[in-house]
């Protein structure tokens, strides 16, 4: 997924020097309303390869974020893209963790999501809102060179180098807004509340009924 502001942000920090004669991976690549993926291939990657949790347009491999290290292994890309999906990840730390893991050191790596504000939307789920300076925190181990709003709708971009060498940052103490709670929380929070309370109660009186009742 990638809106018209997603596009031209990464046709503007994308250059045929990061993208030539490499590896790229998409993760979240079903294409639902828009995609990089034209603009990305025309600069001639060696290989493309899309990763989603069903197969479709712009989908070439069925698998979850968090299991990327474990289907590709480490650093196996020079380019990762990953749109419009992290606000989607329960465990949105182990989630980072897989982007940045199979990604090279001295590649770069292109994220957009949504911010506090921005509606709720289920694929199937909407757990994160990412600021501004939470994307600095989290990838205050990668060399950020753009990190935009996007203008439309409350949303972040984000384009960062893996430095070379790559130490990683922790990053389990980063608290962000939960969609569900209504307020900053770090990632068990969110977990133990969804597993206890909101699962049950989604099924329960049903996800659209729930989602008016918390007002989100």
């Amino acid at each position: 997924m990638c809106n018209k502001t997603c596009i031209d942000f990464g046709k503007a920090n994308l250059c045929a020097a990061d993208v030539r004669g490499k590896s790229v991976i998409e993760v979240g690549s079903l294409n639902v309303n828009g995609s990089l993926r034209r603009d990305i291939e025309a600069l001639g990657p060696a290989s493309y390869i899309g990763v989603d949790i069903q197969m479709g347009s712009g989908v070439d491999r069925i698998c979850r974020v968090e299991g990327l290290v474990r289907m590709f292994g480490r650093e196996a890309f020079d380019v990762v893209v990953s749109t419009e999906l992290i606000e989607h990840v329960k465990d949105w730390q182990a989630a980072i963790y897989n982007l940045k893991s199979v990604l090279r050191p001295g590649g770069v790596t292109l994220i957009t999501t949504r911010s506090k504000g921005f509606k709720y939307h289920g694929y199937p789920y909407d757990f994160w809102r990412y600021e501004a300076d939470d994307l600095r925190a989290i990838f205050a181990d990668f060399e950020i060179k753009s990190l935009q709003s996007d203008s439309p709708e409350p949303g972040i971009f984000l384009f960062a180098r893996k430095p070379l060498p790559y130490t990683r940052k922790d990053i389990r103490g980063i608290k962000l807004q939960s969609v569900i709670m209504g307020r900053r929380v770090p990632v068990f929070a969110s977990r133990l509340y969804w597993s206890v309370v909101a699962r049950p109660l989604s099924k329960l009186i049903g996800k659209r009924r729930w989602i008016e009742t918390l007002k989100i």
